[in-house]
């Protein structure tokens, strides 16, 4: 098959419509789409043809939304990258927008939106203290606040029961993690539950009778089972949901009927196990009607009536859909990128290979279509985090490699989640020299041994902690490597430690246990930061970083980039000033995959549309 060379702009260019949501009479629709290349929020009627424009954005995409009651929509927004996000609300008619949290350098996040009671919602911010996160009560008509929890310093999250009363609370004093309780909201918090960081009690939710658990455990066990637990004798209940081979990483509800519908899994892709057989007939309905892709139910009416169904797969982005239960009526609302041919787009295959020590590492290999898999120039993307993982679905920047000739390598390094305890521990001070980055030099060389990588063609790339293991990568193999790109990446684990956002404190002793202690084990954290390293790179880079970014400051991309111009390497360096961890604006996203398809086909040979002298003038800017 001869697959056209795809423009750039297709790949990146904002969704015709995502983010659907209905309204709890399950009367009103709302999406996100584009406005002056900017995500805004539209609202129409269901069954009705005129659609609205609720807010005009045009700095930053709206990053989220919800209804709040049947007029009003609550949505939230940074500044340019830096991550305090602010909330905001809009009159469905778009009438009338208004600032609800309009405190500079403060971040505020949505508690629970209160969805019985029609001006409140609980939020916590770092208003009082930047490092710590209180509970208030925000009145939405005014924009009112009462405080109604102050944190004393180590609190890291809170939990409502199902009436909007805040009654659980989660500390960290450093290594040890606290699970505190109260009945009622006049009594006193009170440490139920303690335990050492490694291991993990996270509460989602409430019984419906609000008296016990819902959490996700693996005390006592490597794999995080669904568990019920009784906070008065703090002890577990039952066992609601488990897998041998990986973590539950969430639990499926029905607020309405008041039911547990079923726990959600991941092996190579999402998978569910449902005890509610209304739930599970209506999903294997929705899986009959889409057998090729992933199905999820995304939202639905309070009477749970009507929901909104998204269908997807590793070649399409994502198409929405309308179920009425009661007429059993599918209606299709919207596909995201209808400009994308799903058979010009790659297959993402599950795969896995053996590490040197003995462990099976599992990931996904997508290659170009319609190309002999033989000696292809290879782009291995390691994830950022470190502690998530890569997920199997459509991914707009791989899709983009495959097209451009690339077979692109993504593995899940130990470290990685949903994989158990000890796959997570075994990566504990595995960074730069350690096992973390061999799972990644391991899976280059299981693909050389294949025959399918072309030795001489393989670059690595990759964002955030990834972009790490690409500085990693071509400082500790800097013989494995043809080039490197690093994005939003940190060098100098020295710095990147000093200049943490103050909300990261309570977690501060537990990312030492992790990565290592800067002030303790100088030494180690010297020898796995790159930037001590520079020397030994001698493959072109190119590094590219976002000017706001509150969690690897641009001072980790400028260290790097001075160290080796200093030896006359010719870095091409792009910095947006109106970004942060990651480019979400359009055009920068475009600039960022123009600079990389040129590195790339200057280095590794591939299709491009994009001539190399656009890379001169970053040679020698920022």
């Amino acid at each position: 098959m001869n697959i056209p060379l795809i423009p750039i702009e297709e790949f990146f260019r904002k969704p015709e419509k995502s983010s659907f949501s209905i309204s709890p009479d399950g009367k009103q629709l709302a999406w996100l789409a584009p406005w002056q290349s900017r995500l805004n929020i539209h609202v129409q009627t269901i069954g009705q043809s005129e659609v609205v424009r609720v807010t005009q954005v045009e700095d930053r995409d709206i990053a989220g939304f919800f209804w709040k009651g049947e007029d009003t929509l609550i949505f939230s927004r940074d500044k340019g990258g830096d991550e305090n996000f602010h909330l905001f609300k809009v009159d469905r008619t778009g009438k009338e927008v208004k600032e609800l949290t309009p405190f500079a350098e403060v971040r505020v996040e949505v508690i629970d939106d209160l969805e019985e009671i029609d001006n409140q919602m609980l939020v916590a911010m770092n208003k009082r203290d930047a490092s710590v996160f209180d509970v208030y009560r925000l009145y939405i008509d005014s924009g009112k606040l009462e405080l109604i929890a102050e944190n004393p310093g180590n609190i890291t999250y809170w939990l409502t029961d199902h009436q909007g009363k805040l009654r659980v609370a989660g500390s960290s004093d450093g290594l040890k993690s606290t699970l505190l309780y109260r009945q009622t909201e006049q009594d006193e918090f009170k440490a139920i539950l303690e335990t050492d960081f490694r291991s993990e009690f996270s509460p989602r939710s409430f019984t419906f009778d609000n008296q016990n658990l819902l959490a996700l455990s693996n005390l006592g066990r490597d794999k995080k089972a669904l568990v019920e637990f009784d906070p008065q004798t703090i002890q577990e209940v039952k066992i609601l949901a488990q897998q041998e081979q990986s973590d539950i990483s969430g639990v499926l509800l029905s607020k309405y009927r008041e039911v547990i519908e079923g726990a959600v899994f991941v092996t190579d892709k999402v998978r569910f196990s449902f005890f509610d057989s209304e739930r599970l007939k209506i999903q294997q309905f929705l899986e009959s009607q889409f057998p090729d892709y992933e199905v999820f139910i995304t939202d639905s009416s309070k009477d749970e009536s009507r929901v909104l169904v998204k269908i997807t797969s590793d070649r399409c982005s994502g198409t929405q859909y309308l179920y009425d239960k009661t007429s059993g009526q599918l209606s299709k609302l919207a596909d995201f990128t209808p400009w994308l041919n799903s058979e010009h787009m790659a297959s993402m295959q599950p795969i896995q290979y053996q590490s040197r020590d003995g462990r099976t590492i599992h990931g996904y290999l997508t290659l170009p279509v319609g190309v002999d898999p033989k000696l292809l120039p290879i782009v291995v993307n390691p994830h950022g985090g470190p502690w998530a993982r890569d997920l199997w679905g459509y991914n707009p920047s791989v899709q983009f490699l495959a097209n451009r000739g690339y077979g692109v390598l993504q593995m899940n390094f130990r470290g990685s989640l949903t994989y158990g305890r000890d796959f997570w521990e075994a990566g504990f001070k595995q960074w730069g020299r350690g096992t973390m980055q061999h799972d990644i030099t391991d899976g280059v060389q299981w693909l050389i041994q294949e025959g399918i990588a072309d030795p001489q063609r393989i670059a690595i790339y990759g964002g955030s902690y990834g972009g790490y293991a690409t500085l990693a990568g071509l400082a500790f193999t800097p013989d494995l490597y043809t080039a490197g790109i690093s994005y939003v990446g940190p060098s100098n684990l020295f710095t990147l430690f000093t200049s943490i956002p103050p909300y990261w404190e309570p977690i501060r002793q537990v990312m030492y246990e992790q990565i290592g202690n800067p002030d303790t084990e100088k030494d180690f954290v010297e020898s796995i930061s790159p930037f001590f390293f520079a020397d030994a790179i001698k493959v072109p880079l190119l590094v590219v970083q976002g000017a706001n970014d509150p969690r690897v400051k641009k001072a980790e991309s400028d260290q790097i980039v001075q160290a080796l111009r200093q030896r006359h390497i010719a870095v091409p360096y792009m910095v947006k000033d109106n970004e942060g961890h990651g480019f979400r604006n359009q055009e920068n996203q475009f600039d960022f995959y123009r600079v990389m398809e040129a590195f790339l086909s200057q280095h590794l040979h591939g299709r491009s549309s994009t001539d190399i002298s656009i890379l001169k003038p970053l040679e020698q800017e920022n």
